[in-house]
């Protein structure tokens, strides 16, 4: 089978600028500065504005060479930072390569992020046929889907309001359903999927593998989730760095990613460039208590635990702000998370050092290896996203009952409940 996209040796190049200024000048020695820059702005109005800047190259992707067939189901995995969401961005046209060619035989339909080629004042409705008109569709061709990405989508009752009055989730729901259903040869799915609940994205990954086996498209899924990764995908390419490091089967490929996050978590939080945000709040460490107040990283099934959560503010802030710690096993998404907003608390935060802590009188994950992640957002906006910032390992203990030591629990999350036994 012919290939349908062909990756050359491309590389992506950044430029970025480091203000020689630093905050123990003098008050005179910055006036001065500012002086100066604006003498040059006045005298050479139309150079670059990098003066007073050391410039650095950065490349986001290095000799990237590879080629997907028609009807692969491609798996493109690495830590934060390691160039997926460049990659992507590549393959979808949105930003050209620096060096090396990309070849794509196909319309690309992709979904990168919450909104993409949505129009925020354009309803439901409309957006539907602009997307569709993108993909070089015409309106007959649109209809005759019309029905079929409304009932995927579940957003019949708001299909007529603006979409800029949706949710991300429902943002999500029809963004994908119009991606899906009008017909590109290649889909372009990066880690937006985690915005919808897990029935929806169990829904997704079954409809991305129907058209893939059944129509023979291409898919390309970025994700976290090296479950839904597996379940998917027939292929692995993984990257670190800007560099690819592996391409095969995708068993192989989730081996390295997780043996690479193992190696993570014993690099100290502050040292962290794996990370995503705009790092106006930036975690700087974290401690995790058993019931009798020692710092640990093994809890016992059933007993409390407190995660002392360490973060910075660029700024005092206050309002809708999210700090959340979760637990995942190695490789997954969030198996339990603990937040502020599902409080509903509006917490206020000063400039600099702030403090978060969680309580959890029975800890419910069942005995095994886990992941902590800490996550920050801002109106939102993410302020910072670690991935595997520590270990956990859960070991045995009483839930529910106190004479029983659970051993194997054939689950991986415990509740509170309660039964009832009658005989008729």
């Amino acid at each position: 089978m012919s290939a349908i996209i062909r990756v050359e040796d491309i590389g992506k190049k950044y430029i970025i600028g480091h203000s020689r200024m630093n905050g123990e000048q003098r008050f005179n020695e910055q006036l001065s500065e500012w002086g100066r820059a604006v003498c040059r702005r006045l005298r050479h109005p139309f150079s670059p504005d990098n003066v007073g800047m050391d410039l650095e190259e950065f490349w986001a992707l290095r000799h990237i060479d590879f080629e997907v067939r028609q009807g692969d189901r491609i798996g493109l995995i690495g830590r934060n930072g390691s160039g997926k969401s460049t990659l992507l961005k590549v393959l979808s046209r949105i930003t050209a390569p620096s060096e090396g060619r990309v070849r794509i035989a196909g319309r690309v339909a992709s979904l990168l992020e919450v909104g993409t080629g949505f129009h925020p004042d354009l309803t439901g409705r409309e957006n539907i046929f602009l997307n569709g008109a993108i993909l070089g569709m015409t309106k007959k061709e649109i209809r005759k889907k019309f029905d079929e990405i409304v009932d995927f989508s579940g957003v019949e009752r708001f299909l007529d309001t603006p979409v800029k009055r949706y949710s991300s989730g429902m943002y999500v729901r029809l963004a994908f359903s119009v991606a899906a259903h009008l017909e590109p040869e290649i889909l372009i799915v990066d880690e937006v999927l985690a915005v919808g609940d897990s029935e929806f994205q169990k829904k997704c990954i079954g409809k991305m593998e129907d058209i893939s086996q059944s129509e023979g498209r291409t898919i390309l899924f970025v994700s976290h989730n090296m479950g839904a990764v597996q379940m998917l995908c027939n292929r692995g390419v993984m990257l670190r760095n800007g560099q690819l490091v592996f391409d095969g089967e995708i068993g192989e490929a989730v081996r390295l990613y997780t043996e690479d996050h193992k190696q993570l978590e014993h690099v100290p939080l502050s040292e962290r460039r794996d990370r995503c945000g705009d790092g106006f709040i930036r975690f700087t460490g974290y401690t995790l208590f058993n019931g009798d107040g020692e710092e640990t990283n093994t809890i016992q099934l059933g007993t409390p635990a407190v995660i002392e959560t360490r973060f910075e503010c660029e700024e005092a802030c206050s309002g809708d702000i999210q700090i959340e710690t979760g637990f995942s096993p190695v490789g997954g998404l969030n198996t339990m998370r603990v937040t502020l907003r599902d409080l509903g608390v509006q917490p206020s935060f000063r400039k600099g050092e702030n403090r978060v802590t969680f309580t959890i009188p029975k800890f419910p994950l069942a005995p095994g290896r886990y992941s902590l992640n800490l996550y920050a957002s801002r109106s939102n906006e993410t302020c910072d996203d670690v991935r595997f910032a520590g270990p956990l390992q859960v070991m045995p203990g009483a839930f529910n009952n106190p004479a029983r030591i659970n051993d194997e629990t054939h689950c991986l999350f415990l509740t509170e409940y309660s039964a009832v036994c009658e005989t008729p």
